[in-house]
């Protein structure tokens, strides 16, 4: 049994916008790692696409946002705030990722002050890069 928080004690979203599983790495205001696994069963898959199911990749982009958040979150100078995106840069997609497949998905942060900060992450699934991006949020109260 972990003694890490798990990411919906952490996060406001819940399912089905809930996109990690698991932490199993945080260093408060630092870095995060997470992991999705993806069954299949997801609300997206139908529809994208039908007869080859994938994952979108801004979703993959939300589970950077959102193990970034964990991160935040965990630290207490920001735990009663509310990260939103503020920004997206260099997101870069290299891999299809698919129902069945586990995504490990790593996060550093950068500078963070009272109203801002900035990170950088990228999703793997079995060592390979699916996706990296570097994010800018904002802090709202909750």
């Amino acid at each position: 049994m972990s003694d890490l928080p798990r990411p919906i004690d952490l996060l406001p979203h819940r399912p089905p916008f809930l996109l990690v599983d698991e932490l199993i790495a945080i260093d408060p205001g630092v870095s995060a790692s997470g992991i999705w696994r993806l069954t299949g069963d997801e609300y997206f898959f139908p529809g994208h696409f039908p007869g080859r199911p994938t994952l979108p990749g801004v979703m993959m982009c939300e589970s950077i946002a959102q193990v970034g958040a964990c991160a935040v979150l965990a630290h207490p100078d920001y735990s009663t705030k509310l990260p939103l995106f503020g920004g997206l840069d260099k997101a870069r997609f290299r891999r299809q990722v698919v129902p069945g497949d586990e995504l490990l998905i790593e996060v550093e942060l950068g500078r963070m002050s009272a109203r801002a900060g900035k990170g950088n992450g990228k999703v793997t699934v079995n060592g390979e890069l699916a996706t990296s991006c570097d994010l800018m949020f904002v802090f709202a109260d909750r």
